[in-house]
């Protein structure tokens, strides 16, 4: 067996994320360079021939995926393209090799980035795939096995999903051939462990794929030509004598992270700005280019995907204030776009909102660059925009077909910019020459939101400055801090604890259980509990999450100094926040808020303004928040974890909380907290049944609504071909046809009914489509009504004190019962009403005129 599969080829494909180092191991296994390395990022699938110990190698190096994209941000032709690979070595690959570095973490968000790439081959994909580990040298005197159980359960489950298949390579000992005959080894018996077969992308997939990527190339030829035609067009605004162009203002606009101010840069051609700094306020540059001047401002981003409703408001302003750093007003602005990442409809919404900030007239003088085209390979940009679908399409239509696309890496080809420049000059003299001219108003309203901002920080400075006074505290610190985090998913909290530790002991990824870490700072013990976040619509919190959060005071059985919610700069802080909040720390005792300080995350992004001046340009909720605090508030930049001043004046702050309180800890009662959980749980479930009762209802009206609907059609298309035997009287729309047919001639009259029938039939059909569907949702929705709560028991040994509060909550099953046999009727003004009947037995429980209403019901989507 062993001989047929040496004379056979064996074909592998390296995946995995990027700078994982594909490229070196197919090097490695084929023992030439055969792929490129280093610097140069592959961007499309390169398939590579050798024969080695005897066997016949194909192998592919696919390009690497970003391990923090979600599938739903993987452009469109990537995945395309990822489906496809296995195509490229006919008949199909022996084995996917997927390459995991062991010089880094294999975190939770890795694990979630390769689990959705492999769901794109299907779950039969696993059966071919084994885990090829690089950069085996940083493994020391650790087995690979040793490495494997000490990183966590996110890698273990990746073995396991290989079948416990897994090899390491050492990439910089190429001399050791050992590695690559093992490792061939290992690939025959998983060809012998799979019978002898192979991974095949199934026809008729193949066949889709490729009849798209066939129309989306056409598509991207036509916008090609349409876009050069437009050039051409646009050239002729340009005098004959004109060389270049004086000058040229412009403003940079993007999401964070998508290389604005990395485009900023190569067009000035600055080479000595460090990349991927935070561009925390709007600054204006000057350079030339050539013989033309260029006045650029670069502008903070805003998170991708989020409309500016969620974006601060100092960012906000920021961006209004660009246009005013350019008098008197930019020439073009340049709305950045990754081109390596997905555009979808949350996106262009972010984009729209933030770019409309601007005023009327903005998308005449706005061009798209795309970023990191390296990434593209041999897909020109325009197939990109029509792979990635009407969202992007609408955006490009927006800015009327004005697009560019640059390589950052590139940074000396300076054809990319000087074309850049020329399309620029092309806008330009289409708009006429003109400059966007901001509105005044703008202006004037940002100065006046500036100086009241200033005047609420200062009364906040001086109030807090009072406090601290008023404290008297010593000198002497702490010997012991215990600390707890509390807060949303993502806004930081395990990034701070271990800014306060001065070490990394907490994974940074979304953590399910508590953890508690201690360490030496400062010269103080310093316990840290951190917490798994909630998610900021409270209406997603389950009491699972709930009940863990809980138990990290446990952890501390003596209690906490300082409960710290920890809250973003970098997004706004609203009302729907404040209540998620609010009733969180409602589940504990109310004394909670006395312990309690507001520590903002983030730090980077206040630029020069304080924080007291972020707190009033803000939102009500937040300052509802710092007042529940009694003005207690820090802000920490976790990107600067060297810098130990700003722990240091939080432990600080901490101290004044204890002195304020006499000391005391905080140290809630466990099953309080147990028992307000399932009062809070219960009253969700108790909205949830009325709702879904009354979503079903609409829904049953709805379907009568379309039953009547359809038979008054049939009665019509009866009418219209002359055999109407219904029982009811002629419809209202039948008359009215008749009336408007009667006046004209018998031929045309023919016609037009023959269209009308024909209409009415497609239009019966959409309806039984209709009807079908909802009949299916209203027949599966009924064992959604009343919730199981079997296995919900009262947490041990509750007090006294609680005790009737507890017999009250029994109340909730009854209740729950009573609605799904509640009536829901109509008036006379055919509204929704609740009919509550004298048997139902909640009439005895509560006033007469309690549930005595009538009126619109509006359901929540």
């Amino acid at each position: 067996m062993e001989a047929n599969l040496e004379e056979t080829e064996i074909r592998v494909i390296l995946i995995g994320s990027r700078w994982a180092g594909k490229s070196s191991s197919g090097n490695t296994i084929l023992r030439k360079e055969r792929f490129e390395c280093g610097r140069t990022r592959t961007a499309q699938s390169e398939v590579r021939h050798g024969l080695v110990d005897g066997r016949k190698l194909t192998v592919i190096d696919a390009p690497g995926w970003s391990s923090s994209l979600s599938l739903a941000e993987i452009p469109e032709g990537d995945k395309q393209r990822f489906k496809l690979n296995a195509s490229k070595c006919p008949p199909g690959p022996n084995a996917f090799l997927l390459v995991i570095p062991i010089d880094s973490a294999f975190s939770v968000e890795q694990k979630t980035s390769v689990e959705e790439h492999m769901k794109l081959l299907g779950e039969r994909v696993w059966r071919y795939t084994m885990v090829l580990f690089t950069c085996g040298d940083y493994l020391g005197e650790k087995t690979i096995e040793e490495h494997i159980e000490s990183e966590g359960q996110a890698l273990k489950w990746l073995i396991e999903k290989c079948l416990n298949r897994y090899h390491v390579f050492n990439n910089k000992d190429k001399s050791n051939l050992s590695q690559v005959t093992k490792l061939l080894q290992k690939i025959e018996e998983m060809v012998w462990y799979n019978g002898g077969s192979y991974y095949k992308v199934e026809e008729h997939i193949f066949q889709v794929i490729k009849e798209k990527q066939k129309e989306v190339a056409e598509r991207a030829e036509e916008r090609r030509k349409k876009a050069e035609d437009q050039r051409q067009h646009m050239k002729t605004f340009i005098p004959e004598e004109m060389k270049h162009i004086p000058k040229l203002q412009m403003i940079l606009l993007g999401s964070r992270n998508v290389g604005k101010t990395s485009v900023g840069n190569t067009i000035l051609g600055y080479k000595d700005q460090e990349d991927g700094k935070r561009t925390p306020k709007s600054v204006a540059c000057r350079g030339f280019v050539a013989k033309t001047e260029i006045i650029l401002v670069d502008t903070p981003g805003w998170w991708k995907g989020f409309p500016v409703f969620d974006t601060p408001e100092a960012i906000k302003d920021e961006l209004m204030r660009s246009m005013f750093l350019c008098p008197p007003g930019p020439h073009v602005f340049l709305l950045v776009i990754d081109a390596d990442a997905s555009f979808n409809a949350k996106h262009l919404d972010a984009v729209t909102s933030h770019v409309e900030l601007l005023g009327d007239g903005v998308w005449r003088h706005t061009i798209i660059v795309f970023t990191r085209g390296d990434w593209l390979g041999t897909n020109s940009i325009e197939q990109y925009i029509e792979g990635e679908g009407e969202a992007l399409q609408s955006l490009v239509e927006q800015c009327g077909n004005r697009y560019h696309v640059v390589d950052n890496k590139n940074a000396s080809d300076g054809t990319q910019i000087s074309e850049l420049l020329e399309k620029i000059t092309e806008t330009v003299a289409a708009n006429g020459w003109s400059y966007f001219v901001p509105d005044q108003q703008i202006f004037q309203t940002l100065e006046d939101r500036r100086r009241k901002v200033k005047e609420g920080a200062m009364l906040r400075q001086s109030q807090v400055k009072a406090t601290r006074e008023s404290l008297g505290v010593s000198s002497n610190k702490l010997q012991e801090l215990r600390i707890i985090l509390l807060g949303q998913k993502t806004v930081g909290k395990s990034a701070t604890g271990n800014t306060l530790l001065h070490k990394e002991v907490f994974a940074s990824s979304q953590n399910e259980q508590c953890q508690m870490q201690d360490g030496e700072v400062s010269g103080r013990r310093v316990t840290v509990i951190d917490t798994p976040g909630w998610w900021q619509n409270s209406s997603c919190c389950t009491d699972e999450t709930d009940k863990e959060i809980a138990r990290g005071f446990s952890l501390s059985p003596a209690g906490v100094h300082v409960i710290l919610l920890v809250i973003p700069l970098d997004l706004t802080f609203r009302d729907y926040q404040r209540v998620t909040l609010e009733n969180h720390m409602n589940l504990f005792h109310a004394t909670v808020w006395k312990h309690a300080m507001v520590l903002f995350t983030y730090g980077d992004k206040l630029a020069d303004k304080s924080l007291e001046e972020h707190i009033e340009r803000e939102h009500s909720a937040l300052r509802w928040v710092i007042e529940k605090c009694e003005n207690r508030y820090h802000a920490i930049n976790n990107l600067k974890k060297m810098d130990m001043n700003q722990v240091t004046e939080l432990f600080e702050k901490i101290e004044e909380i204890v002195a304020g309180n006499s000391g005391k800890l905080f140290c809630p009662n466990m099953n309080e907290m147990h028992l307000r959980i399932e009062e809070t749980f219960k009253q969700k479930q108790l909205k949830h049944v009325l709702k879904q009762r009354l979503v079903r209802e609409y829904g049953r009206r709805e379907l009568e609504l379309m039953k009547e609907f359809k038979e008054t059609l049939h009665e019509l298309q009866n009418d219209i071909r002359g055999g109407a035997t219904g029982t009811k009287s002629k419809s209202l729309v039948g008359d009215r046809v008749k009336l408007a047919t009667r006046s004209t001639g018998q031929g045309k009259r023919d016609g037009k009914e023959e269209k009308l029938d024909t209409k009415i039939s497609q239009k019966i059909k959409k309806l039984d489509e209709d009807i079908e569907k909802l009949s299916h949702f209203l027949g599966n929705s009924k064992e959604f009504l009343i919730p199981d709560f079997k296995g919900s028991s009262p947490a041990p040994s509750i007090p006294e004190s609680f005790l009737e509060r507890k017999q009250s909550t029994g109340n909730f099953e009854k209740v729950l019962s009573w609605l799904s046999n509640l009536h829901i009727g109509t008036n006379v003004e055919n509204q929704l009403t609740l009919n509550f009947s004298q048997t139902s037995g909640y009439r005895s429980m509560v006033p007469s005129d309690t549930f005595d209403f009538v009126g619109e019901v509006e359901v929540p989507e």
